[in-house]
């Protein structure tokens, strides 16, 4: 039994007994920079890049459409990069979260982007290693979110070093185009230190996500890897595995690959690596032990990828047919265009309103996404991890309670009658919701023990990326069925393992999502216009 089994269950206990360091205090004013930052390297702005509106998320999240056989190039790259990670705007609206007051100012300014990320910090860098077939010189590129840019780190083609370090049996097409996803720890342990590793492989989950969805509307696949040389692509990057972990490789399926690069990169003998370094904003940049600890668990043996069916064991569970079916009705379609959804989407930060209920058609819908998010695809497969349930307030026709969600039936078993409205706002620590206001309260669960026994300790970061993936199609779910969308971590996860009626199933409750109408007219700024 490694560490991350001792880690998972702190984080599970941590509303009761806090974790170390418990006195941790952030210092805000030496904060690092929300993005790497390399001085005086070359850089091209990235093209513009239309997005059919036939492109939906009903689509994106494959629940209709065709096959997934198209190929990227630069356009799609960048509009794909920018949609999920790139600024898309700028929030100003009146909302509850602690940070309000500082918004108006320019330098801690909150810039709006399609994927979700925990406290706003998003710690994913994306790197571009472009082989012969891209449309510039083969290297290795930095996504530069804030100027929607490529900053060149390194020339010269290295794609056979990621080819390497993938090994055999990887997912995704045969290329010479890859992302390789890296997380900087401390640009989220500077605010949440032991805690950070959970949140960013969250972060991780997400970003993909929108990548799938993104991609699928569009015809284009994306295959996330997850087990491959961790080591040998942190030298290529010239990065400290215990400063910055690789998190994920996406081969890309490019136009004009032919295969003669492979032969190529295959004869070079001499590793190249970048030489160029972040420099980092922070005059005082701490360590933690029990990050220190999961990535040096989840980085080793980071090659011996899952057999398939390796996860079947970790499954989640079928819903028990012991209580009452309330059977759903069709979901309301996802017609909106993924750009769209994705650029609409935004935390609620306490603007529920219960007045007017969620109709079980946008219910129904932001459940299907939810569990179109649980199989997170590549070299982990199509099976189902999580499995969700939800605690209904004030949805159209249907009684308040508790419920587990059928994802074969499409429909509600309850768990328990009721309001639950006492229950979550007793169990949520902090005071930028008031969740029973939401008309519904989605829990994904995972049975991490059960991940980590089936895969190891690299297991956890796919426990976490699934969670995301699942979070960052509901926030999209939402947008489009013009719904409301908070997602929380800080809530006590042994009192929902209570509730739910859990203790022997080995379900781990490890994120809530709050969906519901919020007030009318609330006061916003129009940073389009400005």
């Amino acid at each position: 039994m490694g560490y991350a089994h001792e880690y998972a269950a702190a984080i599970m206990h941590r509303g009761r007994v806090p974790m170390d360091p418990a006195d941790y205090v952030p210092n805000w004013q030496d904060g690092p920079r929300k993005a790497k930052f390399y001085p005086g390297a070359d850089s091209f702005p990235l093209p513009d890049a239309p997005y059919p509106a036939d492109a939906t998320l009903d689509r994106g999240l494959c629940t209709e459409g065709g096959p997934e056989d198209g190929e990227f190039d630069l356009a799609t790259l960048s509009g794909m990069l920018r949609d999920s990670y790139g600024l898309t705007g700028r929030r100003l609206g009146v909302q509850a979260n602690t940070d309000l007051s500082a918004l108006p100012y320019y330098p801690l300014a909150n810039w709006s982007r399609g994927s979700a990320s925990g406290g706003g910090l998003y710690p994913v860098g994306v790197h571009w290693v472009s082989g012969p077939s891209g449309p510039v010189p083969p290297g290795v590129h930095y996504y530069s979110t804030r100027h929607h840019a490529m900053q060149r780190l390194l020339t010269g083609d290295v794609s056979g070093e990621v080819r390497a370090a993938l090994g055999e049996g990887a997912p995704g097409p045969a290329t010479d185009q890859y992302l390789v996803l890296s997380i900087k720890f401390w640009q989220n342990s500077f605010k949440y230190n032991s805690f950070s590793f959970h949140a960013v492989s969250m972060d991780l989950g997400a970003c993909v996500q929108t990548w799938r969805m993104w991609a699928a509307a569009r015809g284009l696949a994306v295959e996330p890897a997850l087990w491959f040389d961790e080591e040998r692509l942190a030298a290529l990057l010239g990065v400290d595995p215990e400063e910055e972990g690789i998190f994920a490789v996406v081969p890309l399926k490019w136009a004009g690959y032919d295969g003669r690069s492979a032969e190529g990169t295959a004869r070079v003998q001499a590793p190249a690596a970048v030489r160029r370094k972040d420099v980092e904003r922070s005059r005082t940049v701490l360590t933690f032990d029990a990050l220190l600890r999961m990535q040096a668990a989840t980085s080793a043996d980071a090659t011996a990828r899952p057999a398939p069916g390796a996860l079947a064991p970790a499954a989640a569970h079928p819903v028990d047919p012991a209580g009452t079916e309330v059977e759903l009705p069709p979901a309301r379609p996802l017609e909106t265009d993924v750009r769209t959804a994705l650029r609409d989407r935004r935390s609620s930060f306490g603007r529920f309103e219960a007045q007017q209920p969620v109709t079980r058609e946008q219910l129904a819908a932001c459940l299907a996404a939810a569990d179109a998010g649980s199989r997170l695809g590549g070299d982990t497969g199509e099976v189902r991890l999580a499995k969700l349930y939800a605690f209904v307030s004030h949805v159209e026709g249907l009684e308040p309670g508790s419920y587990a969600y059928d994802p074969e039936r499409r429909s509600l078993w309850r768990v328990k009658e009721g309001r639950p409205g006492e229950f979550l706002q007793k169990n949520y620590f902090l005071a930028n919701y008031n969740l029973e206001q939401a008309g519904a309260v989605l829990v994904p669960t995972v049975r991490t023990t059960a991940v980590l026994d089936a895969v190891g300790d690299r297991g956890y970061r796919l426990v976490n990326a699934t969670i995301g993936a699942v979070a960052q199609s509901v926030y999209t779910a939402a947008s489009a069925v013009d719904l409301g969308c908070g997602v929380a971590l800080g809530f006590d996860n042994i009192s929902y393992i209570e509730e739910l009626g859990l203790e022997g199933t080995g379900e781990a409750p490890l994120l809530i999502m709050m969906i519901g109408n919020e007030r009318p007219a609330s006061a916003d700024f129009r940073y389009e216009i400005a």
